[in-house]
């Protein structure tokens, strides 16, 4: 394009769309007023006319087209409208277009359109083909204006273009897959992408159009293409990099982002290339995770209400333009001429997607003749096609008489395409099922619709209790805020409950919910500062990727296939290694495939090999030698030249080898820790979002089998993430340790963010010292940044301070770092058996070991357990940090599982006596200490979900008695106050209220209707957790035990165990 940009600098004539050059002196002043009247009037519109767009731009053309006709009657307003006929045609396009395709591309999901790239590219390509073929072909036949075939050529390519915004904006109003919407619109994109490099080569050989030929087009448009792309890339990298600092606020990111977008366009087309396709490249490379929390939507309003006032005036221009112009050429053939066209767009669209269904049958389960029919009719032609229509008469050698007429028949098939083919496109997907939610789906819409009345229903409970609401009329209120169900499809209720959906039904629904709550824990995490960036963007393409297999649960194994580590880095470093440290021995193997290969490593690395070298070096005498002779020297002096040159090269060769070599492995190793960084993340990431949807199961489906089933599922993918978890950390425990360090550091700091917002929210701290205090934060944070890969793990003894019953009191840790002992494991050592008595606690150093145990018995005698239960097998494994033989050493009882050595390892033991001689030293905190710790962790693994506003961190209820352990023995009975506490916890043991003689079971929660529980097992411990305003904790507690899916109705209780099984 750079030679465009030159020749209209050089350029004096006007360039007159059509009518007459102004014979007066031109001022610009009034013509603002005109663009400020169309984008009111456009506003006004589409106000009053909420869902019905083609009317809304209909009446913009047909304004446009009346001050059009007043212009060619009238100086003054030829006057207002006479800057806009003499604007190139290119200049309207590049003031349009890169805010449009930016916000097109940024609307797809780059993802699902990464796995049908193929089929979207080949969909475009024969979408561009056939409309070039086919309508250019008609153009020539029935239009009688005489156009040449350049003229038809480019008016099919304008005609070809799909809008990639109206092309689905009805279907997502119906609630469509998003696969499919994407495919639309990506294949737009690519079309869009297709017609602007075709243009640009023209327009950038306008003045030399008689040498074009083939071959330069061919490179041109590779150029083109590769270099777009690669530009489009790196622009949204950079826009990713400024947007992801931390200072700037929304205003900077809304002005960065949209001045991005033209200054990408304007660069890239000075460039030669298409800014088109590199707008799409950087809107595709851009997803929600790239902005900061809650600023997506803001700029994403921000771009939709720029391109919607860009569509309004494009409309209303191409109006202007078309009334500017002579009228006198148009006739009854005008009409006739329209709908032929308006055939043939939608018969070439036909064409293409018969000839496309055959691959998007094979590469998707779920496309059929019905999605075939409904994307025949997705064929709409919008702004970009307008867009270029001008060109259409600019680049042709031989010009038409009357110009305005391409952009006529352009305007006019765009708005019957929008108006027809959008309605004949919902009408289609609703008439064929295709809008029909699935039986499963319903349920589950039917089941969350209950889930909220019953939330609305506690809320009015809850307000009830307010003593300035005791005059409220809440049967009205009642009436009022009653949600019915109300069927997004023609299944009636009745219909819903006669048909009943085979489990493989609804576990492939549940599938598909557990992926939704997946990437939403993805981003979640990402958000509150968990994961990174490419660790939250890998998760979600690869739940994306696996999301459209049927029945497929995507497990750490598929994440790892998704992203591959670069295990070629590692054999690099070997290879390096070896050459840099030729006495050291290191495991690296030739790949015994390629034997030439293998033969060479042999040669090369043998010692026959050095000595060779060696000798080599010595031969060289000789010549320094022959050198010092006078006449050899005279007689052989070419060949001694060579043979100077020849060891001269292999010297430097040498040395530069020795001094590139150490800076080769210094950037592997810096590149192979972010790997492994990138790695642990990924599966931490994703253990956590197992733990997330194991929380919601039982909103997803209401039937026992279904929700074992995916219980057992999720629990088996997380315990084998829990199991890379521990192998990543074997193999480069330094870089974990550097991660954890991080991530702890930042969440100190989120907290400490968290308070200080609170504080300012409350007065407390002014606005000045809030935003220092802020940007100190934040500072701080930005230097995580520079955080080391990684951080050699720290001494034996100061593991200590990682046991929460020890934190912070250093007598207790010098206590037990004189008793401690450092024990080592190997692979298959069994640690502790079941059965046995209890030797000791271990932490875990490093290393992984695994639990092999059945369900937990929490202290109930086999007497006492119901006969419905039964104990299952399970597994868990248990690495760095996790601390093995508290409870059994708290209770000097049998252990209850069997531990075995995964990996080498090591820990830190503290013997069963050691430990008892500390609980009589610091009697009785410690012992309660540890109690406590485990009373918690039993509260979160089966309630969190109840628990979830809870703040039980163990240092809060230690200092402030948050949450406290109370013991009963066995008849010993304790008295529940509903007024100052919040939940009362059965985790260890077994108790029966005293008035109605129920017993409940550990881990459960007491229910609010028990006021008195009496101790059934030997020993029974209960977590408290305090109400932090007893006036109001009984109506909040209700409300919270009903609210939450678990709990039963009132008199009935939850239990871990039913969790469990």
């Amino acid at each position: 394009m750079s030679n465009y940009f030159r020749s209209q600098n050089k350029s004096t004539r006007p360039d007159l769309l059509c009518g007459h050059p102004a014979d007066y002196l031109v001022e610009d002043k009034h013509f603002i007023m005109l663009v400020c009247f169309i984008v009111a009037l456009g506003g006004f519109l589409k106000t009053c006319l909420k869902n019905s767009e083609v009317i809304v731009l209909t009446i913009l053309s047909l304004s446009g087209f009346v001050i059009g006709r007043m212009a060619y009657n009238s100086v003054e307003v030829h006057e207002i409208v006479y800057p806009l006929i003499r604007t190139p045609s290119f200049s309207l396009f590049s003031y349009f277009s890169p805010v449009i395709i930016f916000m097109a591309a940024l609307d797809v999901d780059f993802y699902i359109l990464k796995n049908v790239f193929w089929q979207v590219l080949l969909t475009g390509l024969i979408s561009f083909s056939a409309a070039c073929i086919i309508i250019g072909y008609v153009a020539i036949k029935f239009n009688k204006e005489s156009w040449d075939l350049q003229s038809c050529l480019f008016f099919s390519i304008t005609l070809g273009i799909t809008d990639p915004l109206h092309s689905v904006n009805s279907l997502k109003t119906i609630g469509i897959s998003k696969i499919y919407t994407d495919l639309i619109r990506g294949e737009s994109v690519i079309i869009c992408s297709i017609a602007s490099i075709f243009f640009g080569i023209f327009r950038s050989n306008i003045i030399h159009l008689s040498i074009f030929r083939v071959s330069h087009a061919a490179i041109g448009i590779i150029l083109d293409i590769f270099g777009s792309i690669i530009f489009g890339y790196w622009c949204a990298r950079i826009i990713q990099f400024i947007l992801a600092d931390l200072f700037i606020n929304m205003l900077t990111d809304i002005v960065l982002c949209f001045s991005m977008v033209y200054m990408t366009f304007y660069i890239v087309e000075y460039l030669g290339m298409s800014g088109i396709l590199a707008l799409a490249t950087v809107g595709l490379n851009l997803d929600s995770l790239t902005f900061k929390p809650r600023i997506e939507f803001v700029i994403t309003r921000f771009l939709r209400m720029f391109s919607s006032v860009y569509e309004h005036l494009i409309y209303a221009f191409s109006g202007i333009v078309i009334g500017c112009g002579e009228t006198s050429h148009y006739e009854f053939h005008t009409i006739i001429f329209i709908l032929i066209l308006f055939v043939t767009v939608n018969l070439v669209r036909l064409l293409t997607i018969l000839l496309v269904s055959p691959i998007l049958m094979r590469s998707n389960y779920e496309y059929n003749w019905r999605w075939g029919v409904v994307m025949t009719w997705s064929g709409i032609k919008g702004v970009f096609s307008l867009l270029f229509a001008p060109d259409i008469y600019n680049l042709t050698e031989q010009k038409v008489e009357v110009p305005e007429m391409f952009i006529l028949y352009v305007q006019v098939i765009s708005l019957l395409t929008m108006g027809i083919n959008s309605y004949m496109m919902t009408q289609s997907a609703k008439k064929l099922g295709l809008c029909v939610l699935s039986l499963p789906r319903q349920m589950a819409l039917q089941n969350a619709t209950q889930h909220i009345q019953e939330i609305i229903q506690n809320t009015i409970t809850l307000f009830k209790t307010e003593k300035i609401l005791t005059n409220v009329n809440w049967t009205l209120v009642e009436d009022k805020t009653t949600i019915e169900y109300i069927p997004f499809s023609h299944v009636s209720p009745k219909e819903m409950k006669k048909e009943s959906p085979t489990d493989e039904v609804l576990i492939e629904e549940a599938r598909l919910h557990v992926a939704i709550i997946q990437m939403s824990s993805f981003e979640t995490q990402h958000n509150d500062g968990i994961l990174e960036i490419e660790a939250a963007q890998t998760l979600i393409g690869a739940a994306k990727s696996y999301c459209p297999i049927q029945g497929k649960f995507m497990s750490i194994y598929d994440v790892s296939s998704y992203v591959r580590a670069r295990s070629w880095l590692i054999k690099f470093k070997n290879v390096l290694t070896f050459l840099d440290y030729r006495k050291e021995k290191i495991s690296f193997i030739p790949p015994e495939s390629n034997i030439f290969l293998t033969s060479v490593f042999h040669v090369v690395f043998s010692e026959e090999f050095e000595y060779a070298g060696h000798i080599i070096r010595l031969i060289y005498i000789y010549p320094l030698i022959i050198q010092l002779w006078p006449m050899a020297r005279e007689l052989n002096g070419s060949a001694l030249i060579a043979i100077n040159y020849y060891f001269i090269f292999l010297y430097i060769l040498e040395s530069t080898l020795k001094i590139i070599i150490p800076i080769l492995l210094s950037i592997v190793d810096v590149q192979i820790e972010k790997r492994l960084s990138l790695k642990y993340s990924i599966t931490k990431g994703y253990v956590k979002s197992q733990e997330d949807a194991k929380l919601l199961i039982k909103q997803i489906s209401g039937r026992e089998s279904i929700y074992k089933k995916l219980y057992e599922i999720l629990e088996t993918n997380k315990q084998d993430a829990v199991k890379e978890l521990g192998l990543i950390e074997r193999k480069c425990r330094d870089v974990v340790i550097a991660l954890k360090t991080k991530q702890a550091i930042r969440n100190v700091i989120a907290e400490a963010l968290k308070n200080l917002t609170f504080l300012w929210s409350r007065g407390i701290i002014d606005k000045h010292e809030g935003i220092e205090m802020n940007k100190v934060l934040l500072k701080k944070l930005k230097a995580l940044n520079k955080f080391p890969m990684a951080i050699p793990p720290p001494t034996p003894d100061k593991y200590l301070h990682n046991i929460i019953w020890l934190e912070g009191k250093d007598v207790l840790i010098e206590f037990f770092k004189e008793r401690a002992k450092l024990a080592y494991f190997d692979y298959g050592d069994i640690i502790c058996k079941k059965g046995e008595m209890p030797q000791g606690i271990y932490l875990i150093i490093s290393g992984m070991a695994i639990l092999h145990s059945l369900s937990p018995t929490f202290g109930i005698g086999s007497s006492q357990r119901p006969d419905t239960e039964s104990r299952a097998m399970f597994k868990e494994f248990c690495t760095s940090g996790d601390i093995i033989g508290e409870l059994s050493c708290l209770l000097k009882r049998e252990i209850e599982y069997t531990v075995i050595c995964e990996t080498i390892l090591q820990a830190c033991f503290i013997s069963l006596e050691d430990l008892y001689e500390g609980f009589d030293v610091f009697w009785p905190s410690l012992e309660y200490k540890i109690w406590l710790k485990l009373a918690l962790k039993t509260a979160y693994q089966y309630f969190e979900s109840s628990l979830i506003d809870e703040d039980l961190r163990f240092q809060k209820c230690v200092m402030y008695n948050h949450a406290y352990v109370e013991t009963l023995s066995s008849y010993n009975e304790m008295t529940i106050d509903n007024m100052t506490m919040k939940f009362v916890i059965i985790v260890y043991g077994s108790v029966i209220d005293t008035k109605t003689e129920e017993p409940y079971f550990a881990p459960c929660i007491i229910p609010k209707t028990c006021e008195q529980v009496q101790g059934t097992s030997d020993l029974s411990k209960l977590l408290i957790i305090q109400a932090s305003e007893p006036d109001r904790s009984n109506s909040k507690t209700n409300v919270m035990a009903s609210v939450d899916p678990v709990f039963k109705q009132p008199g009935e209780y939850i239990t871990g165990r039913q969790k469990m099984s």
